[in-house]
């Protein structure tokens, strides 16, 4: 894998984490946020008074919502993955689902303080 990407041919699809919308039927207005300051900026944008959503994973997107924001090449953002973050996935990766129960557990306590909304 290492030549693709380096070569900048490895990209990922980056779905959304909320969708915030208002209104009903013909009145109703989706726009998708990517963070907590886009979801924000989308409230104050829409006048308050909004509905949002968190998306926990893709299975919680209709077919046409992974479409719009994840899929489709005009409208999907998308992010090349660099080779600092495939080395530093693969050692989190092997921290995380390795045999050796020490180095999770070490990891574990050192990134728990920062986790938020878990199991929202």
């Amino acid at each position: 894998m290492s030549p693709l990407i380096d070569n900048g041919n490895i990209y990922i699809a980056q779905p959304p984490l909320f969708k915030v919308f208002k209104g009903k039927n013909a009145n109703l207005v989706e726009k998708f946020a990517f963070s907590d300051d886009e979801r924000d900026a989308l409230i104050a944008e829409m006048g308050g008074n909004c509905k949002v959503q968190r998306y926990k994973g893709l299975g919680e997107m209709d077919a046409s919502e992974l479409w719009e924001t994840t899929m489709n090449p005009e409208t999907r953002t998308i992010l090349r993955v660099e080779l600092e973050d495939a080395i530093m996935a693969d050692e989190t990766f092997t921290i995380l689902m390795g045999d050796k129960v020490e180095p999770r557990r070490e990891f574990i306590e050192k990134h728990a303080k920062y986790v938020s909304n878990l199991d929202i």
